[in-house]
């Protein structure tokens, strides 16, 4: 990627070249959320731990290769979120830093909406693309973690259970999977480059892993470990 020069520029000479900025536009994972809990009133809540999110492990990496070079990293994840509210939301959040890089991550919150969404989820994400790529900026694709495949034991809550049941259905039925699939087609009809992080949870699947447990909450935060995946597979698409 181009943005590899600008941080090779940067390393040789640091007063006569920018910073180097990286936004991440997404979902909760992206904010950096993990696991969840039901408050005094019946609501589902969520602990949030941005130190331990992808987007911070990523700085660290980027850090520890170039300890010379500033990166300004702007995490505009928002618990909830979809890609049609990240392209509401992407020139206020985003664009007006003028980024570098911007990594894309939605689809879990999309991949409610069923097999009937999933054109709205291509058309907001093929829009968001087209916008950054017009903005100067380059683009990564992130295609989502797994969600979980059956119902925890430590699963007790009855509100939390329905989520779970909810979830587990689109993961095991193939609903996710045409999400990914989607995210993958619009990476490639628009020129970006497309991080599979997808592929990697589905390969764990097939070997027989339990990828409920890899997951904060049971459901869709992947463990403050899983993070690393995420990190490492982004630090490699920007080495190139």
């Amino acid at each position: 990627m181009k943005i590899i020069e600008k941080i090779c520029k940067k390393q040789d000479s640091l007063r006569n070249h920018p910073a180097v900025t990286i936004a991440l536009l997404g979902d909760s994972v992206t904010q950096g959320c993990f696991e969840c809990y039901t408050d005094r009133k019946g609501d589902l809540q969520t602990v949030f731990d941005y130190e331990s999110s992808y987007g911070n492990r990523l700085k660290g990496m980027l850090n520890t290769l170039y300890p010379c070079v500033p990166f300004h990293f702007i995490n505009a994840g928002i618990s909830g979120d979809n890609a049609q509210g990240g392209l509401q939301r992407l020139d206020r959040d985003v664009i007006s830093f003028r980024p570098d890089l911007v990594i894309i991550g939605f689809a879990l919150n999309d991949s409610v909406s069923g097999k009937d969404g999933l054109g709205k989820y291509k058309e907001a994400l093929s829009e968001i693309v087209k916008r950054v790529l017009a903005s100067g900026a380059e683009c990564i694709v992130l295609t989502p973690n797994a969600m979980n495949i059956d119902i925890s034991d430590r699963v007790k809550d009855a509100s939390y259970e329905k989520n779970a049941k909810k979830f587990m259905r689109i993961q095991t039925e193939g609903v996710l999977d045409l999400y990914a699939e989607a995210a993958r087609e619009v990476a490639k009809q628009n020129g970006a480059t497309i991080c599979d992080v997808y592929a990697k949870w589905k390969k764990m699947i097939s070997a027989g892993v339990d990828v409920t447990e890899l997951l904060a909450n049971r459901l869709n935060h992947p463990l403050r470990e899983m993070h690393y995946l995420t990190a490492m597979m982004l630090c490699d698409c920007i080495l190139g």
